[in-house]
């Protein structure tokens, strides 16, 4: 088997977690920086080796991470359009390679000045080995469970606003080529009002080898016919399905937002699990953390990061030992 990434449960030396740095994205940037801040001390706060690298773009945002987290995080300054380094940073696979695909601002609805170059940069200040993919590949549409099963979303991986005429058996094969997966479950459409077109890790996620999380809808859930469909989907591919609670109809602004508890991240110690002040709250994290026995589940608050189109999962990327 090619040098496949380590699925996000397996150790990490770091990770790179992206930090609110430019006020005209966001609703609220103090609070947004604030909930951060609390995920970064969070995944620091059981010191079990897991360095929190909190990635600012310019020396005001370092300072105000320097605050806001002391010695929980290392502060590294680099420039980037915004924080969703799970897209923009490089896939580390087994061997400590970083894998760098081209990013296009999620087919070009979110272009930022930085967003196509923080990957190698962050990379290169580490003095990572690099690989240059030609082809748009972001790292929330896909999740593995390290034994060369990958899932993705037909939504997005086959959008033509990101690699056009690309069918899904030449996305297979380079998804095999490039990072060693040799079986794809495609799941549909990822969550309603999802600016991403369907990140797989707002809808999906490995907890084990063959074994994938998917939400169980709530009643009014604007969701039920895709978790339905992406159960139908995984249960056919022969995948052990687990079901989450769905925090149901999460609204801002008067608009139903793609709040999802699948983004959360698996850090070596902690499990950190967005939640939006829902009734599934602690349910939610109950459930998640009884699916990693070794690790404490904590629940925080991701109101403002979700403003900004994502949450704990999308603003990080894990650096495998």
């Amino acid at each position: 088997m090619k040098s496949t990434p380590r699925p996000e449960w397996a150790r990490h030396k770091a990770v790179w977690i992206g930090f609110p740095s430019h006020p005209e994205l966001w609703d609220s940037l103090g609070a947004a920086r604030a909930e951060v801040a609390a995920f970064a001390r969070a995944v620091h706060a059981d010191g079990a080796g897991e360095q929190v690298l909190l990635v600012a773009a310019d020396e005001e945002a370092a300072g105000a991470a320097a605050l806001l987290t002391g010695e929980a995080a290392r502060i590294v300054v680099a420039p980037f359009g915004d924080i969703w380094l799970r897209d923009t940073g490089v896939i580390v696979d087994r061997d400590g390679v970083g894998h760098a695909f081209e990013f296009n601002g999620w087919g070009g609805k979110y272009e930022y000045a930085g967003d196509e170059d923080i990957g190698r940069l962050l990379a290169a200040k580490r003095r990572m080995e690099v690989v240059e993919h030609d082809w748009i590949l972001e790292g929330g549409s896909i999740d593995w469970d390290g034994t060369g099963l990958v899932v993705t979303t037909e939504q997005c991986l086959l959008n033509r606003n990101r690699n056009p005429g690309m069918s899904q058996r030449e996305a297979e094969g380079r998804l095999y080529r490039d990072l060693g997966f040799d079986r794809v479950l495609w799941l549909g459409n990822g969550l309603t009002h999802d600016h991403t077109d369907g990140h797989v890790d707002n809808l999906a996620r490995f907890v084990g080898e063959n074994r994938l999380a998917i939400p169980t809808p709530e009643e009014n859930d604007p969701n039920w016919l895709v978790y339905a469909d992406a159960a139908r989907r995984a249960d056919a591919f022969g995948v052990e399905v687990v079901r989450i609670p769905s925090p149901g109809r999460v609204i801002h602004a008067d608009e139903v937002v793609p709040a999802s508890y699948m983004n959360f991240y698996i850090g070596n110690a902690t499990v950190v699990v967005p939640v939006y002040g829902m009734p599934n709250d602690h349910q939610a994290v109950e459930a998640i953390g009884a699916l990693f026995p070794d690790r404490r589940a904590v629940g925080l608050r991701a109101d403002h990061i979700l403003t900004g189109g994502g949450s704990f999962h999308c603003i990080s990327q894990q650096i495998p030992r």
